[in-house]
Formats: C-alpha cells, sequence, structure tokens
C-alpha cells in the first residue's frame, strides 16, 4: 500500500490534519448483522410506500408497477404478483451482477412480497389524499431502494438493470430508472385514471430525484 499522502476537501481542515496516508483509513465489509438489518428497514420502507399507493389508488414503476397494473385488472394480490414478475431477472442478476447481489436481492424480493400481503393486515387507512401519499411513498421508496443499493441488494427488475448500467456504463441509477418508470406509469392509463396517473408520476419523479441525488458513482463505498 502506497504512503502517498492523500488530500483532504477544505471542509474537513479544520477537524482533521492536512494530509493523512492511505494506511490510516480502515475500510471494511458489510456484517452479516448490518446486511442482514439494511434489507429488513429498506423492505419495510418499501412495502410501506406500496401500502400507501395501493390505499390512494396510485402506482410506482419498474416490476413493481407492472405488478400494480396486473393488480388493479385482475384482482390478483400484489404481494404475489409482484414475486412472480421478478423471476425472470434472476438469471440476468446472477450472470451480470454476480451471486451474492443476487442471492440478497431474492431475499428482499421474498421479503416484501410478505410484507406487501401481511402488512395491511396489521394497521389501516382511514384517510389519505393521493398526493400526500405520492410524496411519502415516493421518499420511502427512494430511502427503501437506497438502502438496498448500499448493501449491494435490489428490488429486482428495473433496479437490477438500472444498476447494472450504472456500474458497466457511468449511466446515472436514478435517471435510467426515471426513464423506465414513466413508461410504466404510463401504461397504467389502461386500468386507473389521469389524475391518478399523474399523481404516480408525481412519486416516480420523487422518489427518482431522491436516488440520484443521494446515489452517486464514487460518493459512497458500497463494500
Amino acid at each position: 500500500m502506497s504512503d502517498r499522502p492523500l488530500h483532504l476537501p477544505v471542509d474537513a481542515a479544520a477537524t482533521t490534519p492536512a494530509t493523512v496516508t492511505m494506511d490510516d483509513l480502515t475500510i471494511r465489509s458489510h456484517t452479516l448483522f448490518e446486511d442482514a438489518q439494511a434489507i429488513f428497514t429498506g423492505t419495510l420502507f418499501v412495502s410501506l410506500a406500496l401500502i400507501l399507493f395501493a390505499q390512494a389508488g396510485l402506482l410506482t414503476g419498474g416490476t413493481a408497477g407492472a405488478a400494480f397494473v396486473l393488480h388493479y385488472a385482475t384482482d390478483v394480490s400484489l404481494g404475489r404478483l409482484f414475486f412472480l414478475i421478478n423471476l425472470p431477472f434472476y438469471w440476468f442478476a446472477w450472470t451480470r451482477m454476480g451471486r451474492e447481489f443476487t442471492i440478497k436481492t431474492f431475499i428482499s424480493i421474498a421479503l416484501l412480497s410478505l410484507m406487501t400481503e401481511f402488512s395491511p393486515r396489521l394497521f389501516a387507512i382511514d384517510r389519505l389524499h393521493p398526493a400526500y401519499a405520492a410524496v411519502l411513498g415516493g421518499l420511502l421508496l427512494g430511502s427503501g431502494c437506497l438502502f438496498l443499493a448500499r448493501h449491494r441488494a435490489s428490488l429486482g427488475g428495473a433496479t437490477i438493470v438500472s444498476l447494472y448500467l450504472q456500474k458497466a456504463r457511468g449511466w446515472r441509477a436514478g435517471k435510467v430508472q426515471m426513464a423506465m418508470d414513466c413508461a410504466i406509469v404510463l401504461l397504467a392509463l389502461t386500468v386507473i385514471s389521469p389524475e391518478r396517473v399523474a399523481y404516480s408520476v408525481l412519486a416516480a419523479v420523487v422518489m427518482n430525484l431522491f436516488i440520484a441525488v443521494n446515489h452517486r458513482p464514487g460518493r459512497y463505498a458500497v463494500l
């Protein structure tokens, strides 16, 4: 390991020596417990967002959005549809993103499917404005997906593709997923009203702007 000084930003100079060596920096992998709590928290946040959307008659993008469209069209449970739609993406994740990412993603999707199925039995919302559901749900989705991404996991589908393109091509994951999400949301015009689609687009924009701002290549070390 080289002892060449690492120059720090100006705002760090007040509390840190002017230079430190690379040997002074301790970088370690996430522990199993750290991964477990992040995956549980991330999927819980996302499940709350999906419950808000279902309560307000909205939807989101990606494979969850496709599951919402089918749910509104067929009345098949959202959790079951979400799990089934993601099955074809596991091969892509295994071959392009690696075994660890795929296993964590499978666990995340299974947990989210179960939470989406059973959480409505634990609490109910009597009154919910769709604009509030869109903003809060978008932030919950963005936060949950970011938790998972920092621990090398995702919720499948469009997220797998967007994270792969960011890794392989340097394309911003938030912008890639925003394009795919908006395309899915537009398909919802066949099953819900234009007003609900507009609120759903707002939720997708809030979510993906949050991810675009906070998930930048090189800004955080994802180990």
